[in-house]
Parts: C-alpha cells; structure tokens; sequence
C-alpha cells in the first residue's frame, strides 16, 4: 500500500481512451440501473451536453477504499455460514444512504480471484469475486477500478475483476480488457442527466503494465484526463465525474501533487463551462478534506470503507486506517441547456469500519441511537475536523446522515 514512484505516460495506443465515438456507448439497461432511470417526462441529454427541458435533479454518493485484508474475507465467509462469501451484510448500515441515492459509485481498491479459489490480502490482494454482489446488494451502480493493487495478479486479475462487476450488474471504470473498454467511461443516466465516471491511479507499485495492453489501467496525466473529459462531455455528458487514486497514505492535508492537480483540472473549460463537475479521491487510508475549487468540489479522500488492521508508515496500528466519509452531492438542473448541471447541496458522512463486529458503522446514526457510544462520538468528531479542514463549511458542505 506504500506509493510508489509514478509511472510514466501510457503509450500511444492508450490515446484511444475518451474518444467521442467510444463514449457513446450503450446505456445500460434500465433493469440494471437500480436508480438510473429518469424519471417519466424528463428529456434525454443532448448531444451537447445538456438535457432540453431537465425534469429534475440527482443526487450522487460516493465513497471510498474497499480493502478486503484477511479478516474481512473472513468475516464474509462467516457472513456466508462458511458457504463462499457475503459483503453484503457488512455494508447495511449504509444502504440506506447508498441506496436512497440517484448514482452511487464506490472504489475498489483490489483485484479478484477465481470462484472458489485462494485469496490474499496485503501485499498483493487477491479478493473474493462475491464483493460485487454486496455493493450491488448495498445500492452501488459503478465502481472505480484503477490503484495501485490493479496489476497486484496482473491481466488475469483484471480481467477476472471486470468479468465479476458485470456479472453483478455494476458499471466500472479505470482498468479494462481491451482497448475498446478503456475508451469507455462508466455512463449512468439519472434525474434526466447522462453521469459519466472516470477514473485513474499514480501508478501500480512498480507492476507493468501487461505486454501489449498499454490501456489496462489508466495512470494520471493531467492532459488525458481533461481530453478524456471533453470527449465524454462531447458525447452527451451532463455530468463529469473523475476518481483519482492519489496523495500520501497516511497524510490527512492533501500534498502538493493533489492541491496542483485539483487546481488544474478544476479550471479546465470549453466554452467557459468547467469540463469536469466533481473531483473523489481514494488511497490515503485516511480522512481528508473536501474543498471547493473554481467553483468545483473535490473530494481529496474519502478514507477507507472496508479495510482490516492498519498498520502506518511508523509500523504502528493507526485506527484512521479504519475511518472514512460518504460525500453526498445534490445536482440541479442547468438554468439553460448547454449550461452546468450546478451543486446545490454538498453533505459528508462519517463512517467507520469496526474491527470487533467487521461492520460498517454509520457514525451519526450510531451516536445517535446510543449517546453512550463516546468511542463513535469522537471518531466522528475527528472525521469532521479532516473533512472541514480546508474551509469546505464556508462554501456551503454540512453534515449528513
């Protein structure tokens, strides 16, 4: 888990990705869409990126490192009565926010194994492939796929991590089996608005990328990704979403790599409309903030969701490794086509993963029911203090639930 020096660009080839044409993919069927469908009247996006005459809003979630360390597949397989794996009930605490969303997309940080076959955990991962049944059992629509852990059992573990995700009917984006796919962004339609999801990682701890599949993980380069987000834009997207897998574990305050990049792609525009419309980080293994930039809000970690023990960079068991926030966005729709689709309500939600009970714990809701709870009152407190740490208060972020 430790960052490793970034790689270098892809190669040529990997230009394909974000093409006009490629992005105009298939929509996913509606039955596979647990919230995608627009609502009855509202008009579909226009090809230049804005819906006519909009019926309504969305709301969007998203959060952060699914880590599936040795305890957890455990816990799943108890979860299971030792009968395979079950993720589902781990995550109930928060499926009622994930799933009373209009897109929800999370981030897996490893790659899976064959059914039924042996599984790891740090330093190579190699995860049940049941973990995209229980996101799609919690409300997940798309995931993130591009870290540092995606070449962890090389092509094969890619390609055996995607097969999975379709199989559960999850959209998935930052690693692909050809080049066609990593062209692709995961497209989701909600509240009249078409979302696209983007997503890229620094690098893949020194791994290669596999011979002849330059296209396999998307690395950050700060000039792709705006391209890849005007083509998608170009190809009717309303709403931009990129996933970044970036900073320095363990570092709650965003490192200078993160601040520059934010800033840039933030100001990225074509025709004075901003290319991208949300920025949601991953593999800090901690909480960090949320910031409005020009005008656009980046999530710079959302900490980790699932992950067992953590171990810091000192060797010492650091219990932020188990903390985390859900970021909630409400879009409206644009005041005119053409226009930005703008965020009219930004929330966090802390959350934490339980060691003892190897559950999820939706903070508020916990303090909530049991004011006694001291522990979850104060983690909570300190997920506040990193998320609203770079002023995101003054721009209008609250606490959700």
């Amino acid at each position: 888990m430790t960052k490793r020096m970034r790689q270098g660009a892809v190669a040529a080839a990997a230009l394909l990705i974000g093409t006009a044409a490629a992005c105009a993919a298939p929509e996913r069927p509606a039955d596979q869409v647990p919230h995608g469908p627009p609502r009855a009247g509202s008009a579909a996006p226009s090809a230049a990126g804005g819906a006519a005459a909009p019926g309504r809003g969305f709301t969007l979630v998203a959060s952060g490192d699914v880590l599936p360390h040795d305890s957890v597949i455990d816990r799943a397989n108890a979860d299971a009565d030792g009968e395979g794996y079950d993720f589902g009930p781990m995550l109930d605490s928060v499926k009622p926010v994930v799933s009373g969303a209009d897109v929800a997309i999370c981030h897996m940080e490893t790659v899976f194994g064959e059914k039924d076959g042996s599984y790891s955990g740090y330093p190579a991962f190699v995860s049940p492939p049941e973990i995209p049944a229980g996101l799609r059992t919690t409300g997940y629509d798309s995931c993130s796929t591009a870290s540092n852990h995606s070449l962890d059992d090389g092509a094969d573990g890619v390609r055996r991590t995607l097969d999975a995700f379709d199989k559960a009917g999850v959209r998935h984006t930052g690693t692909a089996r050809s080049a066609a796919e990593a062209a692709r962004p995961a497209l989701l339609t909600a509240g009249g608005a078409k979302v696209a999801q983007l997503a890229y990682t620094f690098g893949t701890n020194d791994y290669d990328l596999p011979e002849g599949q330059p296209w396999a993980v998307r690395l950050i380069d700060e000039r792709k990704i705006v391209a890849d987000a005007r083509a998608a834009r170009k190809a009717g997207a309303d709403v931009v979403v990129i996933s970044l897998h970036w900073g320095t574990e363990w570092q709650t305050e965003p490192d200078e790599e993160q601040l520059s990049l934010g800033k840039k792609l933030t100001a990225s525009r074509t025709n004075g409309r901003p290319d991208i419309d949300l920025i949601l980080g991953t593999h800090a293994h901690v909480p960090q903030p949320y910031e409005k930039v020009n005008g656009t809000w980046i999530i710079y970690g959302m900490g980790d969701q699932i992950a067992g023990t953590m171990t810091n960079d000192d060797g010492e068991l650091d219990g932020r490794g188990n903390h985390g926030s859900i970021g909630r966005f409400t879009f409206a729709p644009p005041a005119a086509p053409g226009e930005r689709w703008p965020v009219k309500k930004a929330e966090f939600i802390p959350q934490m993963w339980d060691l003892d009970t190897g559950r999820v714990v939706n903070l508020p809701e916990a303090v909530r029911r049991d004011a006694e709870r001291d522990d979850y009152r104060e983690i909570q407190s300190d997920i506040s203090e990193a998320v609203l740490s770079r002023g995101a208060a003054a721009d209008g972020l609250t606490a959700g639930r």
